[in-house]
């Protein structure tokens, strides 16, 4: 009786403690620190070819006057319009941004083959990869590189 009650103990306490280690490897970062990225911001100079490729690559997007929104997971790409980033009194970004400016990577969470036929789907052509590269998770992708409509730079990272 008293074997069961320990080793229940003892399985509660590894559990917990286990749980505790895990939550705080979890945190990118201590309190009071850069947690992470909310968003990018970039200049767009082909709206209508722009929309209808990141739609072709399955991101939701929510279209404003001035910018064009498309969500990825808890981030977000704001696309200025033409209208805002060529307006002399818009001064909230980089001075020299100017189409195309971007080097944007996405992790895919899927096979090779799903990566390609969503990118076929998308009308984008391949430029290099699969290659392997060292990613923001602190392990190597094997990485596939495309350009939006805008000459942007798209690279998918599917990690192992």
């Amino acid at each position: 009786m008293k074997t069961t009650s320990s080793r229940r103990a003892f399985v509660r306490a590894f559990v917990a403690g286990s749980a505790a280690a895990g939550a705080r490897q979890l945190r990118a970062q201590p309190a009071g620190r850069v947690a992470g990225f909310d968003h990018v911001a970039l200049p767009m100079q082909n709206s209508d070819a722009m929309i209808a490729f990141y739609r072709a690559l399955g991101f939701e997007m929510t279209e404003g006057a001035t910018a064009v929104s498309v969500y990825v997971g808890f981030q977000m790409i704001n696309f200025h319009r033409p209208t805002l980033w060529q307006n002399a009194s818009f001064t909230l970004r980089a001075p020299a941004a100017k189409p195309p400016c971007g080097d944007l990577c996405f992790v895919w969470d899927g096979s090779a083959e799903s990566l390609k036929t969503m990118l076929d789907r998308a009308g984008a052509k391949i430029e290099l990869g699969p290659a392997p590269r060292p990613g923001g998770r602190r392990k190597t992708g094997s990485s596939v590189y495309v350009r939006d409509p805008d000459g942007n730079l798209l690279e998918f990272m599917i990690y192992p």
